[in-house]
């Protein structure tokens, strides 16, 4: 991704990361979370910041800079909610093709961060961070490095060195955009089993049986499912009762429905719907994804057309149905 594009996406990642990586503290009748804000340092942001979100009123309380720290553009919270996890989305660290894993220690009554350690994330540009179920690894995309690595956790919260490495190959059929794999995201499937990689860059989700106890990645058999020649898969998000997961193409605007076998491992497409109305012609690429606790609506967010396309989920099927389009 180029300075221009990142500088156009920091807006919206800031709205998509104030609603997905809000992690609680410890206030009086749970009526008070702190939220932190992951940016690109670039126009005046300084890296990571904080706010008090109250639940009652639905107000953000502006608690300022968490933390400075170069272009901090996706962070995972410890369930512990003492530890805060960034990628630095950079290309370069002491001398290497590669970007940052930070690892802090959060304030809980000033929302303040405290770098414990930094690791070099083994790839240029990590754009996605993720804690396996036992608390004991992160799990890191590189965008531009095109592959996935894995950091042991202790227990002062500090990053150990990579426990595992993954290297994609391959191009796609968006000369400009797919010319390379492009790791986009990684997380873990609910029973900790298998982590899921959306590759921008070559139209493919793979599935990995993940190792608890060493931080291993294995190829499952099959290794990956495909979406569409050109739609460029970005994130996944599963339904809450994980027999379905939800993956947003960022090159084509599109949601591709899977079911999902949670004792294989394995992904089959159900379907594939548009984010956009029909009647829309600009350039437009998505960006996150979510499924509402409940289970019955989804969320995709549109750039371009700047919105937020709502899909109701059916109950039985798990596939898609526009309820909404608001912008």
């Amino acid at each position: 991704m180029n300075s221009m594009k990142l500088v156009q996406r920091i807006r919206l990642y800031l709205v998509l990361l104030i609603s997905c990586l809000s992690a609680a503290s410890a206030f009086a009748a749970s009526t008070k979370y702190l939220v932190y804000v992951g940016t690109y340092t670039v126009r005046g942001s300084k890296g990571i910041y904080a706010y008090r979100y109250h639940s009652t009123t639905g107000k953000l309380e502006d608690l300022g800079l968490a933390a400075e720290t170069p272009s901090p553009s996706f962070v995972a919270i410890h369930p512990n909610h003492k530890f805060l996890y960034a990628v630095n989305e950079t290309d370069e660290y002491q001398g290497q093709s590669s970007g940052i894993v930070s690892a802090f220690s959060i304030d809980a009554k000033t929302g303040k961060l405290t770098l414990l350690n930094q690791m070099a994330s083994r790839g240029a540009s990590p754009c996605h961070i993720s804690l396996d179920h036992t608390e004991k690894f992160v799990l890191v995309a590189n965008y531009t490095g095109g592959n996935l690595s894995v950091f042991p956790v202790g227990e002062d919260g500090r990053l150990g060195e990579a426990s595992d490495f993954i290297q994609h190959e391959g191009t796609g059929p968006n000369h400009e955009r797919q010319e390379k794999a492009h790791a986009h995201w990684i997380d873990l499937s609910s029973d900790n089993r298998f982590a899921l990689n959306a590759d921008l860059g070559l139209d493919e989700v793979f599935v990995y049986r993940f190792d608890a106890s060493k931080g291993k990645l294995t190829p499952n058999d099959p290794p990956f499912a495909k979406v569409a020649p050109g739609a460029g898969p970005r994130h996944l998000a599963f339904h809450p009762n994980g027999r379905f997961a939800y993956v947003i193409d960022e090159l084509n605007s599109t949601v591709t429905t899977f079911s999902f076998d949670a004792k294989a491992g394995t992904l089959h497409e159900l379907q594939t719907v548009p984010t956009l109305p029909k009647d829309f012609a600009g350039e437009n690429s998505t960006a996150e994804v979510e499924v509402h606790p409940n289970g019955k609506f989804l969320y995709a967010s549109n750039r371009g057309h700047d919105s937020l396309a709502v899909f109701a989920i059916d109950p039985t099927k798990g596939t898609l149905n526009l309820w909404s389009m608001s912008q």
